[in-house]
């Protein structure tokens, strides 16, 4: 057989199961996804941080800062729900690969990440980012927390996708790499975080 021949097959073959099995892994998050509204929860909070930091008047900047306690809490709430929810399904449908290898999970799952560990850091960083636990200055809470909001995206557009394909998102979307945001989340977040990608958490 022609080795371009042989080479476009296999590569078609790879690209299929890839496809598949993203789409399998989107469908499992979009599914358990659903009951929670926290799409919708982090828009809302987006958009009234960026009104806030608009905001040249003290007083109506304190007073949006306050709007958004009710959406933050329910925000935190929501996700605990939901990663509760997640950490029933079986280890096998919820690993992360390092690289973007078809099947890799099932013949070398030790190269995996464990998606409901991730899911469970995340919901600490919102909850403790909400409770601001730090005392921060409301302008600095409202960074913090969205670190912790787009960190938890990547984590999720990496289980569906790739990390590549995550950050490449991450910087399209918000104008901001992942190393930024890393930086940006809590340091107890940080340290979980940095011990479930280096398989020690």
């Amino acid at each position: 057989m022609d080795t371009f021949l042989l080479a476009f097959l296999l590569g078609l073959g790879l690209f299929t199961l890839k496809w598949r099995q993203e789409r399998r892994r989107i469908v499992l998050l979009a599914t358990h996804l659903r009951p929670y509204p926290i799409e919708r929860l982090m828009e809302q909070i987006t958009l009234g941080y960026q009104r806030a930091l608009d905001e040249d008047d003290a007083e109506r900047r304190a007073q949006l800062w306050s709007s958004l306690e009710g959406a933050e809490k329910q925000l935190a709430q929501q996700f605990s729900r939901f990663s509760a929810d997640m950490a029933r399904l079986p280890a096998q449908d919820v690993r992360i690969c390092r690289w973007a290898l078809p099947g890799v999970e099932t013949w070398w799952p030790q190269s995996t990440f464990d998606l409901r560990a991730a899911l469970d850091i995340h919901a600490r960083g919102l909850q403790a980012a909400v409770d601001n636990a730090d005392a921060l200055s409301p302008k600095a809470r409202a960074y913090r927390l969205m670190a912790e909001m787009l960190l938890m995206q990547h984590t999720c557009h990496w289980f569906c996708k790739s990390k590549t394909v995550a950050s490449a998102r991450l910087l399209a979307r918000h104008r901001t790499t992942y190393e930024q945001v890393l930086d940006a989340v809590s340091e107890a977040t940080r340290s979980a975080y940095g011990r479930w990608v280096s398989g020690q958490g």
